[in-house]
């Protein structure tokens, strides 16, 4: 398809239409910030217990002396034998800034229920620096919806992004999007469609406060694509995300050339 052409001041006059509906969406933005800021926060009573290099530690631990703490619910099973190529594409992305968030009073961790070796070995692979903690017990994970098991799964009981879903029906054969997506995942994870699945996404915020835990804010599926820095760049770029079906990997996992 030929895209149109115009002149120089053709394009400024669209362009400063456009910056105006661009302020439009900032201001709606800040709008909906202020609101994430507003809603009330929950005490967090259970003990929830992680293993870090610096040994175990309490939810309350993971603040390391800030008042903030963000947690990214990283897809890693215990059965996985690497981590989901999506998570990992949006580590590679806070990566780079976890160092300046601990620098601004807020701690951003990835949380995954793998043992800490695994955790340790990947991201040596993926050449990370963040914090990541190991919730092997499921308790924390189960807690925040993002991981459910098979029983759940059997009878329907999964919640997952605020809406309860139906149970799946697998048809690893079927044409088309998803299913078929989550083949593929599971199978760069070393696991089922199944396994892979019941593992989710996801990303809490949590204030330490007179010593106390406080959960005040969790986001899932599509809530997440402002968190992923690559679409950010794609939704800039002159044919946007240009997206015919699955089309990233881990980063070293690219042809070179």
């Amino acid at each position: 398809m030929t895209h149109r052409i115009a002149t120089r001041e053709e394009w400024l006059d669209e362009r400063r239409v456009l910056l105006e509906e661009e302020k439009e969406l900032t201001r709606r933005s800040d709008a909906l910030a202020r609101r994430r800021q507003a809603l009330p926060w929950v005490r967090i009573d259970r003990d929830y217990r992680f293993e870090t290099e610096d040994g175990p530690a309490r939810l309350a631990d993971l603040f390391r002396g800030r008042s903030q703490l963000l947690i990214y619910h990283f897809m890693f099973g215990p059965d996985y034998t690497a981590g989901c190529p999506s998570c990992s594409m949006i580590a590679d992305g806070f990566n780079g800034f976890a160092d300046h968030l601990a620098h601004h009073d807020v701690m951003l961790w990835a949380v995954s229920r793998a043992p800490l070796e695994k955790l340790r070995a990947y991201r040596q692979r993926m050449g990370w620096t963040f914090p990541w903690a190991s919730c092997p017990a499921g308790d924390f994970n189960r807690d925040f919806n993002v991981w459910f098991t098979e029983e759940q799964e059997r009878r329907g009981d999964v919640e997952y992004n605020y809406r309860r879903e139906a149970p799946p029906e697998w048809r690893p054969e079927a044409a088309g999007g998803g299913e078929r997506a989550e083949s593929g995942f599971a199978a760069m994870c070393g696991t089922d469609t199944r396994t892979y699945r019941r593992e989710r996404p996801g990303v809490s915020a949590f204030v330490l406060e007179d010593g106390i835990v406080h959960h005040s804010y969790s986001t899932y599926g599509r809530g997440l694509d402002a968190l992923w820095g690559a679409y950010q760049w794609l939704d800039r770029a002159p044919r946007g995300r240009n997206e015919t079906g699955v089309w990233w990997r881990r980063h070293d996992e690219y042809e070179t050339g």
